[in-house]
């Protein structure tokens, strides 16, 4: 029996007399995403308000258990300092050695922070100790301000994933439109012409008009001929008329691309068929700037109807009363272990014996 006893009593002595007290300090949250749902859905109820987002809530979980959070709450709040004022030569099972490495802080915050963490419903339960209450409640408001920055960083990586393509897409929309302005803008600059179509409708007009005065010139070439004589000074004149108004036809023609002799430069149906394309290429990057600008706000609307966000239905709490150690629990379990393996001894003994 003293194998079952003496344990208990070492146990007991350290339990009541060594043992330092810890208060709790308890904070429950969850993540939620609130959605503004557009009136013909709230009128049809195929939408909710706002629920839960289970893998950011995965996510915080995994969080809450890391390094990282650890290293950011000891710079904080200074967790070996906590967890260390009561020395760990008089309470080495539940003191921190504040010379530890940060392995060994985030060990022993696996034994001071209690983590339920129910996927059903994505809330997450906390329990802080810590040998002052006022300690325990300073690390659980700040677990939960870390948490909340946490979410608040997924949310904006969130947001700018969603609307990163669309305003790259925007910006690429922007600069074609603007340097199809540009090529139309140095267009004119060169050719001094605002729009080759209205001098080209201009000049088709004075084409048809001198054709038109050449069929006159030669009608009345035609009758002087059946009417007067070869030397008639007339003649002379209607001949040189029908030669001037045929040059300028010619010219004009030439300036428009539509004669065989063209002159230097280049010739108007070259420069409308440029400012066509021209034309051509702003519209497109009108048109390909506006769905851009289209696909970017949608994007933008679609981001602002998810807000994502750290619910606190449980702030942190301040203990007026220490609950840990569990003395008497512990001690419980000391004593069922150490009956049971004095039990297991004792069969194993009286076996042994029974065979020899």
């Amino acid at each position: 029996m003293i194998l079952v006893i003496a344990p208990i009593i070492l146990a007991g002595y350290y339990l009541w007399t060594q043992a330092a007290d810890q208060f709790v300090s308890r904070v429950a949250f969850s993540v939620r995403t609130e959605k503004q749902s557009s009136a013909i859905e709230l009128l049809g109820g195929i939408t909710e308000l706002s629920g839960s987002d289970s893998s950011d809530t995965d996510i915080l979980f995994a969080y809450l258990s890391s390094q990282e959070l650890v290293s950011r709450i000891d710079r904080k709040v200074d967790l070996r300092a906590i967890w260390s004022r009561v020395s760990p030569e008089i309470d080495p099972v539940f003191a921190f050695d504040a010379a530890g490495t940060i392995e060994d802080l985030q060990a022993h915050w696996e034994r001071k922070i209690s983590i339920v963490y129910d996927s059903s419903t994505g809330l997450i339960d906390l329990e802080v100790l810590a040998f002052d209450p006022a300690d325990a409640q300073r690390i659980a408001q700040a677990i939960l301000d870390e948490c909340t920055a946490m979410i608040n960083s997924l949310s904006r990586i969130a947001q700018e994933d969603s609307i990163r393509f669309t305003r790259e897409e925007l910006g690429n929309a922007v600069q074609r439109l603007k340097e199809a302005r540009r090529a139309l803008t140095q267009f004119r600059n060169r050719t001094q012409i605002v729009d080759p179509s209205i001098d080209t409708k201009n000049q088709m007009g004075l084409l048809v008009t001198l054709q038109q005065q050449l069929a006159d010139a030669l009608i009345t070439y035609d009758l002087l001929q059946d009417t007067t004589r070869e030397n008639d000074p007339r003649i002379t004149q209607a001949k040189r008329r029908i030669e001037v108004i045929q040059a300028r036809i010619n010219s004009e023609r030439g300036n428009l691309g539509l004669g065989t002799d063209k002159e230097s430069g280049d010739a108007f149906a070259n420069l409308v068929g440029e400012y066509e394309g021209l034309i051509v290429d702003r519209e497109f990057a009108e048109t390909a700037y506006t769905a851009s600008l289209a696909a970017h706000d949608s994007a933008l609307a679609e981001v602002r109807k998810q807000s994502r966000y750290l619910a606190a239905h449980v702030k942190p709490t301040r203990a007026e009363q220490a609950q840990f150690p569990r003395r008497k629990l512990i001690l419980a379990l000391i004593a069922l272990f150490c009956f049971f393996t004095w039990s297991i001894l004792c069969l194993t003994y009286y076996s042994l014996r029974d065979r020899s």
